[in-house]
């Protein structure tokens, strides 16, 4: 049921800044808003149909430098459309493993892991009070709100802490951190519907202990 949802309202288009892969991406935010609603769902928001802009970002910082996650396991958290988890697949991490809460971003995921003939485990779980080590944790657009930011940072913390490579996509979100280590900025396109504006200059931060 998931997956039919998923693509009666979805089409498998290229993704804006990273053209070599491509997602199953609403076409028109309003409309899918409102479906999913009328769906009966007590999900979130359909963050997973949408390339947002820092996890673009990501995507291109990993695949322009594919050493900082090949041959290494990677979680990509709160995955949304699993972008940022393919993008890692694809320049050669393994395991690799897209975690979220809602069941809908992790379809959207498999279908979009599956277009890519990527290898992608789905977890669906709350795991900001875990403590399992990955050799990359990569966390796209997770400071939009005071609550996520609180909940987010001490994991972020944490694995840094136990020696990952934590990396962080943000296009300037209200609730972003100080004290983060700048590695790259890009001119992301992104959906004037959703951002109010066509490019969103996004950075690509490493959080460290």
């Amino acid at each position: 049921m998931l997956s039919e949802f998923l693509q009666a309202h979805t089409v498998l288009a290229p993704v804006p800044f990273i053209p070599e892969i491509t997602l199953w991406q609403a076409e028109e935010p309003i409309a899918l808003w409102e479906a999913t609603e009328a769906a009966g769902t007590s999900q979130p928001p359909p963050f997973w149909a949408f390339a947002w802009a820092g996890g673009q970002a990501l995507a291109r910082h990993i695949l322009d430098d594919p050493d900082l996650v090949a041959a290494r396991s990677v979680l990509d958290l709160a995955t949304g459309s699993g972008l940022v988890a393919v993008a890692a697949a694809r320049a050669g991490a393994s395991p690799v493993t897209a975690n979220d809460i809602d069941p809908l971003s992790l379809a959207a995921t498999e279908a979009n892991a599956k277009a890519n003939n990527v290898r992608v485990e789905t977890v669906e779980a709350d795991l900001l009070d875990s403590d399992e080590k990955y050799g990359v944790v990569l966390a796209g657009d997770v400071f939009y709100s005071r609550e996520m930011t609180a909940r987010v940072l001490p994991f972020l913390r944490r694995a840094a802490g136990r020696g990952s490579l934590v990396l962080v996509g943000d296009p300037g979100r209200a609730y972003l951190p100080e004290g983060l280590i700048k590695r790259a900025t890009y001119e992301v396109p992104v959906s004037e519907a959703l951002e109010s504006v066509p490019v969103r200059s996004t950075t690509v931060w490493q959080l460290v202990p």
